[in-house]
Formats: C-alpha cells, structure tokens, sequence
C-alpha cells in the first residue's frame, strides 16, 4: 500500500496542476447532468476524464480517475431514476470497459517507455564508449562537436571523430562510414580504435592516413572471413595535425568534404589540392596521399564536418548552404556556433536529418 501511494504522489508530482483538468471535467459534468433533465444524459461524457490522464501521468493515476468517473456515474444514476435502470447500467458498463481499454493501454505505453529509455541509456554508452567527447581544450585550442545521428532513437552511427594530444600537437580524425546508423557503427569502431594507437606513432598526417588505411582493409578482411559483403565499405576521412607552436593546420584527405576556415572575412573551404580515395580502396589501385598545409591564424576558426551537412535538403529540395550560413552565425566561442549551427540545419530540413552528420568546431585564441 505503501508503494502504491507513493507512485501516485510520484504521478501527481509529475503532471502538476494538470491532474485538475480530468477532475474539473468529472466534477462539471456531474454538476451539469444533475441540474438538468433527467431526460437529458450527459454522463457518457466522464469517460474523457479518464482518456485524457494518459497524456501526463501513468497507470495508477489514469486508475484513480477512472473510478472517480465510475463514481460520478454512479451518484448521477442514483439521483436521475436509480442504479439499477437499464439504461444507467449500460451506461456504467460501457464507461468501465472503455476504461479498463485506456488502464491497458496506459501499461502498454509505459512499458514502451522503459523499454526505449534502457535503449537510450545503452545507445548513449556506447556512444561514449565509442565516440568520446572531445576536450573543450587541447593545447591552445578550443574545441566543441556535435552529433547528429539519422536513426530515430539511435545517438550513433557511421560518422565518426576522436582527437589525440602529442606533445606539440593536436592531431584530429573526422569520417563517415559508408552507410548510416547502427549497422556502421562497427567499422567506425575500428577506424577510431586504429587513429587512437597509430595517432602517436606518426608525424605525418599522410603516414598516418596510409596507416588506417592498412588496419582498416585488416579490419574488412576479418568481416570478409566471417562471410560478410565488404566490397563497397570504405570510409571518408581527414586527418588534421594543429601543431601548438605554429599558426598552421597539416592536412591529409582521404575522399572527405574540406574543413571551412572561418574567419573576420568570412568561411572558405581550404583549397585541398591532393585529395585521395577513402580509406578501404586501396585494392582499386596504388594510393598517393600527400600532406598540404594551410595557414590557421589566431583568433580564426576551423570547421570540419560531414557530408550529411552540406547534403541534407530542405522542402524545395535546395542543399544546405553550410558556408554562407556559418559565415552568418555568431560564432563567440565553438560551442555557441556550433549550436547555432545546429538549430539552423535542423530548421532547414524541418526537424530530421536523411544522413548522419558530425560536426567540430577548433578555434586557435588570439
């Protein structure tokens, strides 16, 4: 009994003051049916106390408004003819049986509700597990991400990213796994279990791009092995050394979109002018990965991100405009462009994304 009063106080807790409008229905439809001619039969009307609990509490509460209702039903029947005419009958056994429908619907949905909260839980452990969050700070840069997975629920997928600290140096990996969602999520795993052992290994971003590429076609030949098609798998990806003494960024590009500079005049890709297939399709011929590096002044932004970005399309079918818009956004600090940018994507597709999408924002401070 105890229990059972304190999840009722718990419900009460979360709907509010919005227990108050099943009851001010129970009580002004009584007050109604009573007043007026017993002719006239207004009783019907309390099973929408009941249907509407469900919306802002649970079982037990939903319960305790359906015997109210049955309550009110009752007293209504007693003053209007008695509790045992045919018709107040019928009327108590069709508002019971379309109760107890709502009390088994209720159980239903709640058991839903935990079943996908566990979901969520073990998606946002894996995520990060796999993914972990970056570090607001890395030597003198500032740093933020963010992650937009395109399966309803999921809080994974084929985009990928990690940084390493070396001593001078920030090293950063950004990709996308061929295919989105959770049937990526291993071949992401991989890559990212790879770029965190090979990261210190390896000055040269494009030493390190030949690296992943070698544990990553290791990686598919396992999945091969075990009878899994891993002939289309391949993974886009650029690996981005920021040293800490010099205002440069050293650029390796395996097939992936370039970062956009963002500075007081405005966001421009950098001008990649060697870029290489993706990780995975070296067997398709000999693979020449080259390391370009940019200027990366103080006090300028880089933008790194994912296909899904600049692929995802509005209404009319229009791509997202990535540059034009960051360029137009505040961008005080990575974490409040990055946010920025975020609700603005979403407003341009209306609220879902087709593709998963990643996003990191590296300031260098003046």
């Amino acid at each position: 009994m105890r229990r059972r009063l304190a999840g009722l106080l718990s419900e009460w807790r979360t709907g509010h003051l919005m227990v108050l409008l099943p009851l001010g229905l129970i009580v002004l439809i009584s007050a109604i049916d009573i007043s007026i001619s017993p002719n006239i039969h207004l009783g019907p009307l309390l099973v929408v106390a009941p249907a509407i609990t469900p919306s802002f509490a649970g079982t037990r509460l939903t319960v305790l408004i359906g015997v109210l209702a049955l309550t009110a039903q009752a007293v209504i029947a007693v003053l209007h003819g008695g509790l045992f005419t045919p018709n107040h009958q019928a009327q108590l056994a069709a508002l019971a049986v379309v109760t107890g429908v709502i009390v088994a619907y209720t159980r239903i949905h709640e058991r839903h509700g935990r079943e996908l909260t566990r979901v969520r839980t073990v998606s946002d452990a894996v995520q990060h597990v796999l993914m972990r969050p970056l570090p607001d700070h890395a030597g003198p840069l500032r740093i933020a991400t963010r992650y937009l997975a395109a399966e309803d629920e999921a809080h994974v997928g084929g985009d990928l990213y990690a940084a390493v600290r070396t001593p001078h140096a920030t090293r950063l990996l950004i990709g996308d796994v061929r295919g989105k969602g959770l049937p990526a999520v291993g071949d992401a795993a991989a890559l990212l279990g790879a770029f965190r052992e090979l990261a210190h290994r390896h000055d040269d971003p494009a030493e390190l791009a030949d690296a992943l590429e070698t544990s990553y076609r290791r990686h598919l030949a396992e999945l091969a092995d075990s009878g899994q098609d891993v002939q289309e798998n391949f993974v886009t990806a650029l690996v981005l050394d920021l040293p800490d003494d010099r205002s440069t960024a050293r650029v390796a590009d395996c097939g992936h979109p370039p970062p956009l500079l963002l500075t007081p005049t405005g966001a421009h890709p950098l001008p990649l002018r060697r870029t290489a297939p993706p990780l995975g399709m070296s067997a398709l011929g000999p693979v020449d990965r080259r390391t370009e590096e940019f200027d990366f002044p103080p006090g300028a932004t880089l933008l790194l991100h994912t296909d899904g970005v600049t692929e995802a399309r509005d209404a009319a079918d229009a791509f997202y405009p990535l540059a034009e818009r960051a360029a137009a956004l505040p961008a005080d600090t990575p974490d409040v462009l990055l946010d920025a940018l975020r609700r603005d994507l979403l407003d341009h597709v209306g609220g879902h994304l087709s593709d998963d999408a990643a996003l990191i924002a590296v300031t260098r401070p003046r």
